[in-house]
């Protein structure tokens, strides 16, 4: 368990919330492992199969504390609370932002900032640990993101940052091959291409991606946003564009470092891919597993939140992020602040 922005984050299969005077009180298997003023809390999200007693659940709704359940993957199952209140306002608030240019722009710009900023974090860690020959190219790649940084600055309206975004992918892709180390250099990589992936890393990638746009979608809806309305994206029938948004921060330090930490440590290789017949190219059932496998370990994994100053895993960052845009929207927070690698 841990609290971040008044909230009572639940990661303990089986553990059981009660009320005892004015606190909620955490136990698992009768010993007490948290305890937490109702009056500091906002809300509560369950990342565990947990008991709450009905006195516990109904002391939440007669508080505005709202309490949400993932199941075990990450999926947003469902959100309790009382008589529409702040929710509704939030939406309103989501909705008002989304229809300002202004208010557009800063957001999009601070998500873009988040995303270039941690995939040169990311190529700034696999310098250091490449071949010589290979050095420059990454510096040199870096260098490119570092200018694509301070264009953003001078970013005058939402077309020039998707522009920006835009080149900057190109630029981040360009130097994957370089990335591949031993045995790993039989994959090969012509850049990012999709529905379908027509290589096995762009499979790894899409797979990974889509995992993690729908922890983000869970997060959003858990804080009482609405996934599909999105800033950087735009709205279209059956995107979750706000998950979207919320996911380009996280892409290079959650998925990719953990696509190529498998396939350098050769924990998947080439002959883990099947072809189809129209040229899409698929994980095996059981490559499919172990990479399901490896990003549920990688969720626990322990990271900094550098805004917040402290220790969380990156299970809860898109929670995290998810509560901070909701304080930003509601007017709580001058601006986003994405989450940063250091």
């Amino acid at each position: 368990m841990t609290t971040a922005l008044n909230t009572l984050f639940i990661t303990l299969e089986g553990a059981r919330l009660n009320k005892e005077g004015e606190r909620v009180v955490v136990t698992l298997h009768d010993e007490k492992k948290a305890e937490v003023p109702l009056r500091h809390l906002r809300s509560v999200v369950c990342l565990a199969r947990a008991w709450m007693t009905p006195e516990l659940l109904e002391s939440c709704v007669e508080a505005g504390i709202h309490v949400s359940f993932f199941g075990m993957t990450g999926r947003f199952l469902a959100r309790v609370e009382g008589l529409p209140g702040g929710n509704v306002l939030l939406r309103r608030a989501q909705f008002r932002a989304a229809d300002d240019g202004a208010r557009t722009l800063e957001i999009a710009r601070a998500v873009v900032v988040g995303k270039l900023g941690n995939a040169r974090q990311f190529l700034m860690h696999a310098r250091r640990d490449a071949v010589e020959e290979r050095k420059p190219v990454l510096e040199e790649a870096v260098r490119r993101l570092s200018g694509h940084l301070r264009a953003l600055e001078r970013a005058e309206d939402l077309e020039q940052v998707r522009g920006l975004e835009g080149i900057a992918a190109r630029d981040y892709f360009e130097v994957f091959p370089s990335l591949l180390k031993g045995e790993a250099r039989r994959f090969t990589f012509d850049g990012r291409n999709r529905r379908p992936p027509r290589d096995p890393l762009n499979a790894l990638l899409s797979f990974g991606y889509a995992l993690l746009a729908q922890d983000c979608a869970g997060a959003l809806a858990g804080v009482g946003l609405d996934p599909a309305v999105g800033f950087l994206h735009e709205d279209r029938p059956g995107r979750l564009s706000l998950a979207l948004d919320l996911m380009e921060e996280l892409r290079a330090p959650v998925v990719d470092r953990l696509v190529f930490s498998l396939v350098n440590r050769g924990q998947l290789k080439p002959e883990d891919f099947k072809t189809e017949a129209a040229g899409g190219v698929l994980l095996r059932d059981e490559a499919r597993k172990a990479f399901l496998v490896a990003y549920q370990s990688a969720k626990q994994v322990e990271v900094q939140h550098v805004f917040l100053g402290q220790q969380t895993s990156w299970g809860l960052v898109p929670h995290l992020q998810a509560l901070l845009l909701a304080r930003v929207l509601r007017g709580e927070l001058d601006g986003y602040p994405p989450f940063a690698v250091r």
